[in-house]
C-alpha cells in the first residue's frame, strides 16, 4: 500500500532515528520446540508509562506446526528514502517472518491493531524453492529493490548452496535469486550492506544438514563450518572479494555495519575458535580498492568443573562464550556482544572501531553460572543473552535467551525455559542495568521459547540510512 508522504518511521539519517519517539511495543518470535503446537508472534508492552509495561499484550498463533520462527523483519524501512530506491512511499507495516525448519515465510499486518498482528499471507516452501532455488530462510532485511531473505540451503534435495532471495516489497512474491555471480560462495548466513557505496557483505554458518541437529563435533574439529566473509557489488550482484578469517575461527555469523552511510566498516562475531574455545569480534574495513578484516576483541573460554558441564563440553573442562549475536547502537558508539554460553552480555565502546573498550557487562543465565535476574533473584536462569536488540536512541537493550532448538538442547540439556530482559544504558559513560520491571518469563510465553525481538518503529538492526 502506498502513502502520499513517506512513513514517519522512516528516517533519513541516524541522527533523525535517534531523536525519534521511543518504541511502545516489541514483537517477539516464539517457537514450540516439540513442534506439537503452532509458533507465535508475541507482543510486549514497552511503554514505561503503561499499566501493562513489561507484559504480554498481544499474541498471534501461526497456522502450522514445526516452523521454528527465527530472524524476522519489516517489509520496508528507512532504506526506502535512498534517492535511488524504487519505493519511497511504502510503509513499515508488515512483519516478514520465516520458519527456519519449515521454509515457510509468513506475512503479518500490524496496521489495524499493532498489538494483534494479522496473518495475511503464507509463502509455502515451494515458492521460495522454485523461484529462487533456496530453502531454510534465515534472516530478513528491508532494502533497495525489495525484501532480502538469506537462506541456508538449496532446494529439491540440494543441501546448498545457500544464498539470498529477493521478495517484492508489496506483493511479497518471490522475485528470484539475488546473486548473479556468487563465485565460490557456498555457505550462507547473514547479509548486510554499505548502502551508499553499493557494497554488500555476507557471512557463513553451514548448510541445513550441518546445523539442524546441533554442532557436529566432527565438522567443528574438522574446521568445516563457515569461516569467510564475502563482499559483493550490491548493484551488479556479484561477489567481488572473499576474505578467509582462518579455518580455526568457525562460524562468523552476525554482521553489523556502521550506521553512518559515509563509513565503510563493520563488525562480525565469530562463535568459536577450535584452538581454545574462545570467541572473537572482527572488524572489516576499507583498504584501498578492497576490504581487510582485523580481529579486535578476544573473549576467552572459562574453566569449569566437568561435572557441571553438558556432555558436549565435559572433555574440555571449560565453557565457551559462544558469541551468537552482536548489535551496534545507531550512533555507532556501543557494540553489544552476547556470550550465550557463559551468560554474559558485554558492552564495548567502539568509537574507535580498531580499539574497542570494554565498558560494561551483565550476567544472566549461562551454562554453569545460571545467573538470576533482579526481578526474580531466586530463579536460576538457563540459556543466556542471545538475540540482542537496541532502541533507536541507544538507551534500552532487549535480550532473549533461546538460540536454535537443537543447539539449546545440546548446551542446556535440562531446558532453556523462556525469558526476555530489558537493560537500561547509561548514555554518558556506558554500563548496563537490568530493569526490574521488565522481565517476562516462563508461562508468560505459554511454553514457547523466545528468539528474536523487533521494536515498533524500527530498531538498531533493522534499518539502514542514506544520509549522514
Amino acid at each position: 500500500m502506498s502513502l502520499w508522504k513517506p512513513d514517519p518511521t522512516f528516517y533519513a539519517s541516524p541522527r533523525d532515528a535517534i531523536a525519534a519517539p521511543p518504541e511502545t511495543l516489541a514483537y517477539v518470535a516464539a517457537f514450540a520446540r516439540p513442534a506439537d503446537r503452532p509458533d507465535a508472534i508475541v507482543v510486549l508492552d514497552t511503554d514505561e508509562s503503561s499499566a501493562s509495561y513489561g507484559q504480554v499484550v498481544g499474541w498471534t498463533d501461526l497456522p502450522n506446526t514445526g516452523d521454528e520462527l527465527h530472524h524476522f523483519g519489516w517489509n520496508a524501512c528507512s532504506s526506502a528514502l535512498c534517492p535511488y530506491a524504487p519505493h519511497p512511499h511504502t510503509e513499515r507495516r508488515y512483519l516478514v517472518v520465516p520458519g527456519l525448519r519449515s521454509s515457510r515465510i509468513h506475512i503479518l499486518d500490524t496496521k489495524a491493531d499493532p498489538r494483534q498482528p494479522t496473518l495475511v499471507k503464507v509463502l509455502e516452501p515451494e515458492e521460495l524453492g522454485k523461484r529462487a532455488g533456496y530453502s531454510r530462510p534465515h534472516t530478513v532485511h528491508c532494502g533497495p529493490e525489495g525484501i532480502y531473505v538469506t537462506a541456508l540451503g538449496g532446494y529439491d534435495g540440494q543441501d546448498g548452496p545457500g544464498g539470498v532471495a529477493l521478495l517484492d516489497h508489496s506483493s511479497f512474491d518471490v522475485l528470484g535469486r539475488w546473486e548473479v555471480d556468487r563465485g565460490d560462495q557456498y555457505l550462507a548466513y547473514d547479509l548486510w550492506w554499505h548502502i551508499a557505496h553499493d557494497v554488500a557483505v555476507t557471512s557463513e554458518w553451514g548448510t541445513p544438514s550441518m546445523i539442524e541437529a546441533g554442532i557436529d563435533p566432527e565438522l567443528l574439529l574438522g574446521r568445516k563450518y563457515g569461516h569467510r566473509l564475502h563482499f559483493w557489488d550490491l548493484r551488479k550482484r556479484r561477489n567481488v572479494q572473499t576474505i578467509d578469517l582462518g579455518d580455526a575461527y568457525q562460524m562468523p555469523l552476525e554482521l553489523r555495519p556502521a550506521h553512518d552511510p559515509t563509513k565503510q566498516y563493520g563488525f562480525v562475531g565469530v562463535v568459536i575458535s577450535v584452538e581454545d574455545l574462545s570467541a572473537s569480534i572482527w572488524l572489516w574495513h576499507r583498504n584501498g580498492d578492497g576490504f581487510a578484516v582485523t580481529k579486535v576483541i578476544d573473549i576467552p573460554a572459562e574453566p569449569a568443573d566437568p561435572d557441571t558441564l553438558p556432555p558436549a563440553l565435559k572433555p574440555f573442562a571449560a565453557v565457551p562464550p559462544l558469541v551468537t549475536d552482536i548489535d551496534l547502537s545507531v550512533d555507532d558508539r556501543f557494540l553489544y556482544v552476547s556470550a550465550w554460553g557463559t551468560g554474559e552480555l558485554l558492552q564495548f565502546d567502539v568509537t574507535d572501531p580498531f580499539h574497542p573498550r570494554h565498558t560494561g557487562s551483565v550476567y544472566l543465565g549461562g551454562i554453569v553460572r545460571r545467573a538470576a535476574h533482579p526481578a526474580a533473584p531466586d530463579l536460576p536462569l538457563a540459556g543466556g543473552p542471545q538475540m540482542v536488540e537496541i532502541s533507536r536512541d541507544g538507551r534500552r537493550v532487549y535480550v532473549s535467551n533461546s538460540l536454535y532448538g537443537a543447539w539449546d538442547d545440546q548446551f542446556y540439556p535440562d531446558g532453556v525455559g523462556a525469558w526476555l530482559a530489558k537493560l537500561d544504558v547509561d548514555p554518558g559513560t556506558g554500563g548496563l542495568t537490568p530493569d526490574p520491571r521488565f522481565f517476562p518469563h516462563g508461562e508468560d510465553f505459554r511454553g514457547l521459547r523466545v528468539h528474536q525481538t523487533r521494536l515498533s518503529g524500527g530498531d538498531a538492526s533493522s534499518d539502514s540510512y542514506c544520509y549522514p
